[in-house]
C-alpha cells in the first residue's frame, strides 16, 4: 500500500469551459447596437435582471398585451458554414413581429436568448447588431435577454436563438377571424426570398440530392443590382419585416385580418386568420414565385403539394381588407415599397383553403 499523497487537480468554472469574461465582454460589445433600439416607455438601461417598459396608458384604454416566441431554425447551419452572423437577427426578429402584428398589436419590446459552445464575443456582437437591426426595422425595443455557453452539450461554433416579442392592441381593435366577411379581399405581399421556413428541406434538395454547394453561382438570382449572386447569398436574404407596413395599412384602411406565411406554406397559416365556416379561394396564377423556390423544387425532385405545404412561395404576409378597401391598400402598401397584389377572395363554402390555376413561370 503506498504512503505517498495524492494531488487533486484544482478545477473553475473556466477550466469546464465557461468564460464569464467572455460573456461580459460579449455584452459590452452590444450595448451600442441595443442603445439604437430604445423607445421613450424603456425604462432604465440593460444590464439588470429584467427589462422594465412603461406601457403608454394614454394612448391605450383597454390594452390587450400579445406575446410571441420563435427562433430561427435550422438557417443558421448556413449562416455558421458562411461565417456570416449579422443577418440572422433580422430573420429572428422578423418569425416574432410579424406574428405580433396579425391581430393588430403594435410590436413594443423584444428579449432574446443565444446559447453557444462557446462564446466568442465577435460573433456574439454580430448576432446581436442584426437582432438590433431587426428591432429598429419594427419600430420595437431590445431591452435584454441571455448569453449562455454550454460547452460539453454544442460545439464551440455552433449556436442557436430565439426570442420573445411584446406588442399591445386596443381591444376593440384586435383583428382575427371574426371580423372577416365573404366578399372580402385578400392581398398578397413579397417575401424576400425563403425566409426562416424549411431550411431542413431546402438543404436536404440542394446539398444532399443535388449536390450544390453554397458557392455555386446560381443565374436566376441575378438581380438589377447584382449579375451574379450565389446560392448561399440567397439563402442568407434575410426575412423582409412587415410589422410596420400592417400598422400602418390598419391606420389607413379597414383591415379584417392578417396572415404570415411561415411554417405550413399559404394554405396552412390563411387558415388560421378565417372563419371555419368560410371558404378562402386563392389563384396562383396571379403571381410568379421567387426563383429560389424553382431551384429547390428542381434539385430535390419535390412536389408542388410539398412545396406549398412547407414554403411561403413567394408571399410573406397576407392581409384580408374590405372589398372596398382593394385599392387604397395597394396604394399604401405601393408607397411604402411593398410589392403587393390581390391573389383571392373569401366566400362562403364548406371552409379551408381552394388553390387554383397555376404559378406564373419567370421571364
Amino acid at each position: 500500500m503506498s504512503s505517498g499523497t495524492t494531488t487533486q487537480r484544482t478545477i473553475s468554472y473556466a477550466s469546464s469551459g465557461v468564460d464569464i469574461q467572455a460573456g461580459d465582454r460579449a455584452v459590452e460589445a452590444l450595448k451600442p447596437s441595443i442603445r439604437k433600439t430604445t423607445r421613450p416607455e424603456v425604462v432604465g438601461g440593460i444590464g439588470g435582471f429584467a427589462g422594465l417598459f412603461a406601457l403608454d396608458t394614454e394612448k391605450y384604454k383597454k390594452p390587450l398585451l400579445a406575446s410571441s416566441t420563435d427562433g430561427v431554425g435550422t438557417k443558421l447551419v448556413i449562416a455558421q458554414k458562411l461565417d456570416i452572423h449579422d443577418t440572422v437577427g433580422i430573420d429572428l426578429v422578423a418569425m416574432v413581429v410579424d406574428d405580433l402584428v396579425v391581430c393588430g398589436a403594435e410590436p413594443l419590446f423584444l428579449l432574446d436568448y443565444i446559447a453557444t459552445g462557446q462564446v466568442v464575443p465577435e460573433k456574439i456582437a454580430d448576432i446581436g447588431a442584426g437582432i438590433a437591426d431587426g428591432c429598429r426595422y419594427a419600430g420595437c425595443s431590445l431591452i435584454g435577454g441571455e448569453i449562455a455557453e454550454h460547452p460539453g452539450v454544442m460545439k464551440a461554433d455552433d449556436y442557436d436563438i430565439s426570442a420573445t416579442g411584446v406588442g399591445v392592441v386596443e381591444a376593440d381593435k384586435l383583428l382575427g377571424p371574426e371580423r372577416v366577411k365573404p366578399g372580402d379581399v385578400v392581398i398578397a405581399m413579397r417575401a424576400s426570398g425563403v425566409h426562416s421556413n424549411g431550411f431542413s428541406l431546402v438543404r436536404e434538395a440542394l446539398f444532399g440530392v443535388g449536390g450544390m454547394d453554397l458557392g455555386t453561382v446560381i443565374p436566376e438570382f441575378a438581380t438589377a443590382d447584382r449579375n451574379q449572386r450565389t446560392l448561399g447569398e440567397e439563402l442568407m436574404t434575410p426575412t423582409y419585416i412587415y410589422a410596420k407596413d400592417c400598422l400602418e395599412l390598419i391606420k389607413e384602411c379597414d383591415v379584417h385580418a392578417f396572415a404570415h406565411i411561415t411554417g405550413g406554406g399559404i394554405a396552412g397559416n390563411l387558415v388560421r386568420s378565417v372563419p371555419e365556416e368560410l371558404q378562402i379561394e386563392i389563384d396562383r396564377s396571379t403571381w410568379t414565385p421567387n426563383p429560389v423556390f424553382d431551384v429547390v423544387q428542381r434539385a430535390g425532385s419535390i412536389s408542388e403539394e410539398e412545396m406549398e405545404r412547407t414554403f411561403n412561395m413567394g408571399i410573406g404576409m397576407v392581409a384580408i381588407v374590405a372589398p372596398d378597401q382593394v385599392d387604397r391598400s395597394l396604394a399604401v402598401l405601393t408607397a411604402r415599397h411593398v410589392e403587393a397584389w390581390t391573389i383571392g377572395e373569401i366566400a362562403a363554402g364548406d371552409g379551408g383553403v381552394k388553390l387554383t390555376g397555376s404559378y406564373q413561370k419567370a421571364g
